[in-house]
């Protein structure tokens, strides 16, 4: 459903004129070179944001109940508007279990096309899709209790347990965020392509934001290794 921020925000363009299995490894593609197509106005990265909204999220609610049971697939999509948020989209949940869909204005300005704007919707869907939050509470719990468990057997106080449960907790729920990052570019992919839109050319997205690398217990995965994940998906469909 698109929300009335969504429409606040191509009115106002108009009037200023304005992170399933996880995915194996394959050999890493080779990064494509950073587009060099301009960014769109203001005016239209909103127009086309509510277009992309439109069209979209049908499809990624149909997805959604195929792949899923028992789950709310009622994504509500909206704009976060606070100043100065950096580039960003992220998936929640609301009180009520709704799966919320986030665009910071940051992101929606930075878009070069319509397809770059669909693919990170279906990434955010996916994650939804793939129970990816409570996954990350699970293996943030066991975390938890792990390192809880060492740090007693340890002969450690009440200040050290607090403190190792803290610390699993947080190593539990890094544990397999790369796998999920994978799996929702994957399937962002296939929501992508179902919605019409071009997902190899969405995901030139990942040529213009920094490359986290490898690094250990990293949230995110290397550019190239999504971008591989998406060629693949693609030539599959």
């Amino acid at each position: 459903m698109i929300k009335q921020t969504l429409m606040a925000l191509a009115a106002a363009a108009l009037l200023a004129g304005c992170d399933v299995a996880p995915v194996g490894q394959a050999p890493t593609a080779p990064v494509p070179s950073p587009s060099t197509t301009p960014a769109m106005s203001a005016n239209q990265a909103a127009r086309s944001f509510v277009r992309v909204v439109q069209t979209l999220e049908p499809v990624a609610e149909r997805e959604c109940r195929a792949r899923t049971s028992g789950v709310n697939c009622d994504f509500n999509i909206v704009v976060d508007d606070r100043p100065g948020q950096p580039a960003n989209a992220f998936q929640t949940l609301d009180k009520n279990g709704r799966p919320v869909v986030a665009f910071t204005l940051a992101l929606i300005a930075d878009a070069r096309n319509e397809d770059e704007l669909a693919f990170v919707l279906g990434h955010e869907a996916a994650h939804h899709i793939g129970g990816h939050i409570a996954r990350q509470q699970q293996n943030a719990v066991a975390g938890a209790v792990i390192f809880a468990g060492l740090a007693t057997l340890s002969g450690g106080g009440a200040e050290a347990v607090r403190s190792a449960q803290k610390l699993g907790a947080e190593v539990g729920a890094r544990s397999y965020s790369k796998d999920f990052e994978l799996e929702a570019d994957a399937l962002g992919t296939i929501i992508t392509k179902r919605a019409g839109y071009d997902p190899l050319r969405g995901a030139e997205f990942f040529t213009r934001i920094p490359d986290p690398g490898d690094k250990f217990l990293g949230t995110h995965p290397p550019n190239a290794s999504r971008i591989n994940v998406v060629r693949r998906t693609a030539a599959g469909l």
